[in-house]
């Protein structure tokens, strides 16, 4: 989707998709831009592991461009977005000059400059090869609908489970509109007599879903 001005030009990073190194006793792994956010778990999904962030396009998405926009996803709510998830970038600049910007640990020295990449839409320059953290799978995963008759209500069911220090992987509000259309293309099953709906996630073991939900 990059619309160049007649004095520019696009680079396409969609080649560089090797991951470097994998270090699971560490949790990080360094990979380049082009890699998609499914390749990255696909290479450590058999050892139990998994990188977080899962836009809805995550089959297809590059973590070069999430760096670019800060990309999230369904369950951001417990594991956050791109910035929440990256440890360090290699970056050539304007002028030519490599950079490595953090590393492969939680807490850098120096500025945090980290916090500016992430997001910038890649104004500071291009960035080749990120270092993401990693996360150990959890042992299950359970959804489930809630439906209401306002909106205000759904909402406040979401100020109560925050307020009860539940922190669900996924809470995702749809109000009326949103459920017919969405029913109506893909036959999702979503009922379509309520005014609202949220559509929650917690993970863990079971016993420790039956306790969340």
């Amino acid at each position: 989707g990059a619309l160049p001005l007649e004095d520019a030009i696009v680079l396409c990073l969609t080649r560089m998709t090797k991951v470097l190194s994998i270090d699971l006793t560490d949790r990080v792994a360094r990979v380049e831009a082009g890699i998609t956010n499914t390749g990255i778990t696909e290479a450590v999904g058999t050892d139990g592991f998994f990188y977080a962030p899962d836009p809805s396009s995550q089959i297809a998405c590059t973590i070069g461009g999430n760096v670019a926009t800060n990309s999230g996803g369904a369950h951001c709510l417990k594991y956050g977005v791109t910035t929440n998830n990256v440890l360090g970038v290699r970056m050539v600049l304007m002028n030519g000059e490599v950079v490595d910007i953090g590393g492969a640990s939680l807490d850098a020295p120096g500025y945090d400059f980290l916090a500016l990449i992430v997001g910038s839409e890649g104004q500071f320059g291009v960035v080749t090869e990120v270092t993401v953290r990693l996360l150990k799978a959890p042992e299950g995963a359970r959804p489930m609908l809630l439906g209401f008759d306002s909106n205000e209500k759904a909402g406040a069911c979401v100020a109560g489970i925050i307020a009860a220090g539940i922190i669900p992987v996924a809470l995702e509000f749809m109000d009326r509109p949103a459920i017919h259309v969405c029913e109506h293309f893909v036959a999702a099953g979503y009922p379509l007599d309520v005014e609202a709906l949220l559509i929650v996630e917690v993970q863990g073991s079971e016993d420790e879903i039956d306790t969340l939900l």
